[in-house]
């Protein structure tokens, strides 16, 4: 078995929009975004042509209008979206069976041991996007590295449709020219008072130390300490559970009643249940109601339930719109909480870092 690991990270290119794309050539040549289209509503992807104005994933419609008039936008089609992973996962399958979904377009792979491609994971990634693009005609991104930190970064390198290697040889050059905006958790308030302190790249990261780190980032600092030398120790999560369920709408207008948040809660709660009904077999644990107020702050009240109760979450809701203090409701969510299932049989890998 080999020593040195061998982590691939594959990220589909702008998913949503491109099988939007695919599916419908009129999309293929205009800015194209997947999301709501309401004054309220937010974007979920746009395809490269849209991110060219600055069109992002997470914006307002309305602010994405703005910066690119000719924009369309289409709702997304989750259960096309759900089945095209599925067929992606598959292909990763035929290669190694370490897998670590992280959400319906992207993947952590370990094929530190593997043996298709000669054992050569560039190769492997190589072969998986021909694959994807072959059978799909899709086109994803890889990185391949000697852990998931580098892998992850390296698979934003030359997209779309493009790869990465660090050997691990290259990692210290590699990191060390390494803007900190980029390291996973280092958000812009983060990195602007990095910046403030003098750390720019995680060369300056490097001449520092954990103490001095702590005092700006605190617990994170032995983490971005790690990373700034390329040292990342997490094993795959390749057998994740699934901790919590939850439904949530953002209005159209805000509402001012908690009248009106419960007519919210009926519908969302028939929702909740078809989304519980894979899932019978968990055991529940916990029930919430979260609130989002007009100035965007947010509330969540939870209680402990051992089943998915309605005039549980009326009464939840009680609680959290007795914070609103005159705040209109922008947002209403409902959330399910499981226990961990026990099997004995089953040896979880817990991250080491």
């Amino acid at each position: 078995m080999s020593n040195q690991r061998k982590i691939i990270h594959i990220d589909m290119d702008c998913f949503y929009a491109a099988v939007e794309m695919r599916d419908f050539p009129e999309y293929r040549n205009i800015p194209l975004a997947v999301g709501g289209d309401g004054p309220r509503s937010v974007l979920c992807t746009s395809n490269y042509q849209a991110r060219q104005f600055g069109v992002r994933a997470a914006m307002p419609a309305i602010k994405a209008k703005q910066l690119c008039p000719e924009l369309k936008i289409v709702h997304g089609r989750m259960d096309v979206y759900k089945q095209i992973s599925k067929d992606i996962r598959a292909i990763f399958s035929r290669y190694t069976d370490l897998i670590e979904p992280l959400s319906l377009d992207e993947a952590y792979l370990d094929v530190t041991d593997a043996t298709m491609c000669q054992g050569s994971a560039t190769l492997i990634a190589e072969k998986i996007r021909a694959d994807i693009f072959n059978e799909l005609n899709l086109t994803a991104s890889a990185g391949i590295a000697p852990n998931k930190f580098l892998a992850k970064i390296a698979s934003d390198e030359n997209k779309p449709n493009g790869q990465c290697v660090i050997t691990p040889d290259k990692v210290s050059a590699f990191v060390e020219q390494l803007s900190l905006k980029k390291i996973p958790g280092i958000g812009p308030k983060t990195f602007a008072k990095l910046n403030r302190h003098g750390f720019v790249t995680c060369a300056d990261v490097r001449q520092s130390n954990i103490r001095a780190l702590q005092n700006i980032v605190g617990k994170f600092a032995n983490s971005l300490y790690l990373k700034a030398h390329g040292v990342d120790n997490r094993a795959l999560e390749v057998s994740r559970q699934r901790k919590s369920l939850a439904i949530e709408t953002t209005l159209a207008q805000d509402i001012n009643s908690q009248d009106e948040c419960l007519l919210v809660i009926e519908s969302l709660y028939q929702k909740l249940l078809t989304r519980l009904a894979p899932h019978s077999n968990r055991e529940i644990i916990r029930q919430g109601v979260k609130l989002k107020f007009a100035d965007f702050n947010q509330t969540t009240v939870e209680t402990q339930s051992n089943e998915c109760q309605q005039a549980l979450f009326h009464s939840l809701l009680s609680k959290a719109y007795g914070r609103a203090n005159k705040r209109g409701i922008r947002l209403v969510g409902l959330t399910l909480g499981f226990a961990d299932e026990k099997d004995n049989n089953a040896q979880l890998t817990l991250p080491t870092f």
